[in-house]
């Protein structure tokens, strides 16, 4: 099927769900949620065909694996999103004119969709499950890493839109080829947003190319400043947890940054992550500090490409500051704006570093792995947006609705 027909079929598509109840949705979703269950096995067979072309020690080998307990979580994450409550047709603001007008703002959805995104089949079933929930119909470029994944997820959801009798092109899986992307980022007037999800690289791509709006989620440079206020185990804790939990993902910590005043607390810190055989990229005071302790295969005197890097593996770089102006400068400096952190017993340090700080999520004494829709209580998250307009941070069931106005009369007409 050409690209502009299949185009064609999900904007049909999309104008049908205008009429689908609330609980009709929550029913498919409910359901696709036993199917994923039910299919695990068959799923997790075609992942296996797409895990055993990619090197397992490229850095997007965790993201694209699928496992029985993933399958899982993907599963109740979608009887999660089918538990929220609808963010369509929801009244934000309404008045009544002196004429007797009556004029409301009412949340709708965009209508289509389009989601770009590497090797992460997880990202098939939030997309749909989000969009559906939102009243979208959505159309997905995977990478071709992840190609059979992609298409046996697809081909569960269309199955259970059928049981439904709802449009199976609600959701299109267009081919993985690079020109399927461009007509995909010129599809002016089949697609509403165009979201990109994965590297820097392909978020600048689809910045540069689209002609229709593009909100730029997924690369996230974390940088965690343990203060000279902060608590030693806490931080101990906070950085071994953001940096090993799962470092293939975009909350995962890249760069500690340390108050010179506590560089004591150093090879405590390093010794947890030593554990995990991260290596680290030490700037030249905390590098003479760690190379007594931490093994000398796993410490690397850090150069300038060592920070503003997301590493997306057991890798991470270390700077010391001579004070706190001196740890904001550097954030903002190398910060993509996703999640940053700081670690400290000091109020009014905490407050400062929240108003000085330009990014999405900002913490304080927790690790920067919370950034995710879910453990927001979003349900699933269709990304992370790192910018300013229209969404900010996990992006979720409200971030893909717009709106527009009713306006309801009995007769009015304006004067001239």
């Amino acid at each position: 099927m050409k690209i502009k027909q299949q185009l064609e079929n999900v904007l049909v598509a999309s104008r049908k769900l205008n009429l689908v109840e609330a609980e009709k949705v929550a029913q498919i979703l409910l359901e696709l949620a036993k199917q994923a269950r039910e299919n695990t096995s068959f799923i997790l067979d075609e992942n296996e065909k797409d895990l055993a072309r990619m090197d397992a020690q490229d850095p997007k080998f965790d993201r694209l694996k699928l496992t029985k307990d993933r399958i899982e979580g993907i599963a109740s994450d979608i009887e999660n999103v089918a538990s929220l409550k609808s963010p369509v047709g929801k009244i934000i603001k309404e008045t009544v004119r002196p004429n007797g007008l009556k004029i409301s703002k009412i949340s709708v959805a965009f209508g289509v969709i389009g989601i770009i995104y590497e090797a992460r089949p997880n990202v098939t079933f939030d997309v749909f499950a989000l969009c559906l929930k939102s009243g979208n119909a959505c159309v997905l470029k995977g990478g071709s890493d992840a190609i059979c994944s992609n298409q046996a997820i697809v081909s569960i959801i269309q199955k259970v839109l059928k049981k439904y009798n709802l449009d199976e092109n609600t959701v299109s899986l267009l081919p993985a080829g690079r020109e399927e992307t461009n007509e995909m980022l010129r599809a002016h007037g089949y697609i509403d947003l165009i979201i990109p999800r994965g590297s820097q690289g392909l978020i600048n791509f689809v910045r540069e190319n689209a002609s229709i709006p593009v909100i730029e989620t997924g690369a996230g440079i974390c940088h965690t400043y343990f203060d000279e206020f902060g608590d030693a185990e806490k931080g101990r804790e906070i950085i071994f947890n953001a940096k090993t939990r799962r470092p293939s993902v975009c909350n995962a910590l890249d760069c500690l940054i340390i108050h010179e005043n506590r560089l004591g607390e150093l090879p405590a810190f390093a010794d947890k992550l030593s554990e995990e055989n991260v290596m680290i990229y030490a700037d030249e005071k905390a590098f003479k500090k760690l190379k007594i302790n931490y093994p000398a295969e796993l410490l690397f005197p850090a150069s300038e490409e060592s920070f503003g890097t997301e590493f997306l593996s057991m890798k991470m770089s270390i700077k010391t500051v001579a004070d706190f102006d001196e740890a904001i400068f550097h954030i903002n400096k190398y910060s993509s704006k996703h999640s940053e952190a700081i670690i400290s017993e000091d109020t009014e340090r905490i407050k400062s570093f929240r108003k000085m700080v330009d990014a999405a999520s900002v913490y304080s004494n927790v690790s920067t792995a919370f950034t995710d829709g879910a453990q927001f209580g979003l349900g699933a998250e269709i990304g992370i947006s790192t910018q300013k307009l229209h969404a900010r941070g996990p992006m979720a069931l409200e971030e893909l609705t717009s709106y527009k106005w009713i306006i309801e009369g009995d007769g009015q007409v304006r004067p001239t």
